[in-house]
């Protein structure tokens, strides 16, 4: 099958999740045979796990005819992760969900849906404005937290950190081009990002139930996410890009940053010109890029790449 053929990739960060992945495959597979196995991919991020996870993933996932483990050697948290798992990810449509698969994975279809008139369609899992825990001093602390966040990023809805998400993949791919967070900060800076973009968000309201056994201290994590997003309005978004004919083809594109040994780029469209938008680190083979397509190695923000058209640079297919 070909690339073509895919309709989605389901991208799963992992963390120390061993004991947690076959549950979670057990929610998502009746939708995984709704969707058809075919047409779906399953990417799982081992962020350097000090258990079994990228072993226990291999055997879970294992069946799909479409499944990847790729693994970071070192823990570098959620947002490192999620950035690797968009720019390897090759289905049209993205969604980032949880190794617990706490958001009920019946809502991905809902997602692709809302994928068609938007960029990104983030799950909300908020009632009334609020996101109700088991325990009433969570929902509290939670509803806090939410005006902390809001009061440093005006991001579109409540529920910033559900990781239950879904992109278009060149948006999707942009965005973890541009991103520098880390951690779990991530969630919030993306919505930052796409704001800068212009790009469109349209929220799907989604059930979801608090699965034991996560590793994860919310506490350490809301002091961790606020000190990141604090640091957002003074980031500087710089990248590497490079600056070609505007009818470019994409294939040109992929067998240049393939011969570089590049992956996960973005072709920006705009009315005159086509901008290959590069990782962070990536300039040393944007130059051979840049000499393939007969274009000029430069840097770019994302206020240069608001209203561009995005597509995602696919490895290309051998025969």
């Amino acid at each position: 099958m070909s690339d073509a053929d895919l309709a989605l990739s389901i991208v799963i960060p992992a963390h120390d999740e061993a004991t947690r992945l076959a549950a979670g495959y057990a929610r998502l597979a009746p939708v995984l045979e709704h969707l058809g196995l075919e047409r779906v991919e399953v990417v799982i991020v081992d962020d350097g796990s000090t258990d079994a996870t990228a072993e226990v993933a291999a055997r879970v996932y294992g069946s799909l005819p479409h499944h990847r483990v790729v693994a970071l050697p070192e823990n570098r948290g959620k947002g490192a992760a999620l950035r690797l798992g968009l720019r390897v990810a090759r289905g049209p449509l993205v969604v980032t969900a949880d190794a617990d698969m706490a958001i009920d994975p019946r809502h991905i279809p809902e997602v692709m849906a809302a994928l068609a008139r938007a960029d990104l369609a983030p799950g909300s899992r908020t009632d009334d404005g609020r996101i109700a825990y088991d325990s009433p001093l969570r929902t509290v602390a939670g509803a806090a937290f939410s005006r902390l966040v809001h009061h440093y990023v005006r991001a579109p809805l409540r529920d910033t950190q559900c990781g239950f998400k879904g992109y278009r993949l060149g948006a999707g791919r942009l965005l973890a081009l541009l991103g520098h967070v880390e951690g779990f900060a991530i969630d919030v800076e993306f919505f930052h990002l796409a704001r800068l973009l212009g790009l469109s968000i349209e929220p799907v309201p989604v059930t979801w139930c608090d699965v034991p056994g996560s590793s994860v201290h919310p506490g350490r994590v809301a002091l961790d996410v606020l000190t990141d997003v604090r640091g957002l309005a003074r980031t500087r978004y710089v990248n590497p890009a490079v600056a070609t004919s505007r009818d470019v083809a994409l294939d040109d594109v992929a067998e240049a940053s393939s011969r570089t040994r590049l992956t996960g780029l973005v072709v920006a469209r705009g009315d005159h010109d086509a901008l290959v938008v590069l990782g962070r680190d990536d300039a040393v083979g944007g130059a051979g890029v840049a000499a393939a397509l007969g274009g000029e190695l430069r840097t770019t923000t994302p206020r240069e790449l608001t209203g561009r058209s995005l597509e995602a640079v696919r490895a290309p297919q051998r025969t």
